[in-house]
């Protein structure tokens, strides 16, 4: 039995769910963050359970072919990216391993074949959203990430992820602040006044920044945000967001534009996007221009069709389908995402779109029983998936064609598997690279009801 804080040899064999490494220590599974297929390394052991332990990279003895380097070995050394470690076109390779391995584990479905396997053009600094913590160190005003399972900050100069610009705005920001000698926000004694940054960037390279605060704003930092607005022309929006709660969600319940617009623009397949601090919006747009293309191709004859778009966020998808379907019912369960959506469309002028304010779980059933003909879904769920109640729902409502866009693997595996025992058919599978550098994806399936 191995013991923490043993320090033992081990070659990786392959990449798992959730992007750790697997090898195997006298037939004993260690998993490693950070470990490559083919690596041999020195690993120092710093959890066990009965069937598996956990491990830390102290060196790499052999690199893996695909590894990119044998120096770096830590989460903080890729700048907080759990796949950096890895050449990009074989972490789109273990991509495909990892949907391929839950799909036979959970769904028990073997021999996948992907219709398209989609990579990314950019690979860093394809972020249009950020959200740092800030923190204090060595006398000065720091952000970045925190370490893994902790809540320690670790600082990098030039960030893989997010763009250039807001990497040197962050940047001025903090060396402000640190000359001031604004107050930092200290979680467990919930005092201190600066506790996030935040930027959010739309194609055309306009900047809104949001500096999050537990408190009031000052002098000092309405001075600082100014001269801010004053000095980068592409800054077109900054507000300050006020959280005095103790929580660990960024976003106070009070934000307060000090300079500029209200919003920023985002156009996507012809319709303009208001993004607000609050609002939903996908993180990487080229991909998500991919995506969502990929996603409605998926349906077939969508002009003569009534289409549900379920976990509908800002009713992106739900508009753009609005543009050749009969008609779109787009259910959002969160209030300020569904009268952004409703905006949107009024802007838009698209008028064959209903936005219903509910949770999937009431709202499509609802609907499902109403006296509505439905002929199509598009899910795009969180993490946790679809709840088996509306899955139940679908099926008893004999719902031909079913899309479903998913950032989770396992969970989309679990779902597809419902599906498949209640008379339905997994029609096509793809995965589209939404989060280069990381074990991230996006999978994309089209599920159709059997005929006899």
């Amino acid at each position: 039995m191995l013991k923490i804080g043993e320090q033992i040899e081990i070659n990786i064999e392959k990449i798992v769910f959730g992007g750790e490494g697997l090898g195997y220590y006298n037939d004993f599974a260690v998993f490693v963050p950070m470990s490559v297929p083919s690596d041999k390394l020195l690993v120092e052991i710093i959890s066990t359970k009965k069937s598996y332990a956990r491990g830390l990279i102290k060196k790499v003895i052999i690199a893996s072919p695909d590894r990119v380097s044998s120096e770096r070995i830590t989460f903080e050394d890729y700048h907080g990216c759990d796949f950096a470690m890895i050449n990009y076109e074989k972490q789109i390779e273990y991509k495909k391993e990892m949907v391929k391995d839950v799909f036979s584990r959970i769904a028990k479905i073997e021999n996948i074949n992907f219709d398209k396997v989609i990579s990314a053009e950019k690979i860093f600094n394809y972020r249009n959203k950020v959200i740092e913590p800030i923190g204090y160190k060595k006398g000065k005003v720091i952000s970045g990430f925190y370490k893994r399972k902790s809540h320690e900050i670790f600082e990098v100069e030039d960030n893989y992820l997010q763009p250039k610009e807001v990497n040197k705005i962050f940047t001025y920001l903090k060396s402000r602040f640190t000359e001031k000698k604004l107050s930092v926000y200290n979680e467990k004694k919930h005092k201190g006044m600066l506790r996030n940054l935040m930027a959010r960037v739309n194609s055309a390279g306009e900047i809104m920044l949001v500096v999050i605060i537990n408190g009031n704003i000052t002098k000092e930092l309405k001075k600082i945000l100014n001269d801010t607005y004053n000095k980068y022309k592409n800054v077109i929006s900054i507000y300050v967001s006020i959280n005095n709660k103790k929580t660990n969600f960024a976003l106070g319940d009070k934000n307060i534009l000090l300079y500029g617009e209200k919003i920023i623009k985002e156009n996507l397949f012809g319709i303009n996007f208001n993004i607000s601090p609050t609002s939903f919006f996908q993180i990487n747009i080229e991909q998500t221009k991919k995506l969502y293309e990929l996603a409605i191709s998926y349906f077939s004859d969508i002009k003569n069709k009534n289409i549900v778009d379920a976990y509908s966020g800002t009713g992106t998808i739900g508009m753009i389908l609005s543009k050749e379907a009969n008609k779109v019912f787009s259910i959002e369960m969160v209030e300020s995402a569904s009268k952004d959506a409703e905006k949107t469309a009024k802007e838009n002028s698209i008028s064959n779109i209903t936005f219903i304010n509910d949770t999937v779980e009431n709202g499509l059933t609802k609907l499902l029983n109403s006296n509505e003909k439905i002929d199509s879904i598009i899910f795009d769920p969180p993490r946790k998936g679809i709840d088996k109640d509306s899955l139940q729902e679908v099926v008893n409502k004999n719902i031909n064609e079913l899309v479903y866009i998913s950032c989770n693997p396992s969970t989309l595996a679990r779902d597809v598997e419902i599906l498949v025992s209640n008379g339905y058919k997994l029609t096509k599978l793809s995965i589209v690279d939404m989060f280069p550098q990381t074990s991230h994806v996006e999978s994309v399936v089209l599920i159709k009801r059997k005929h006899s």
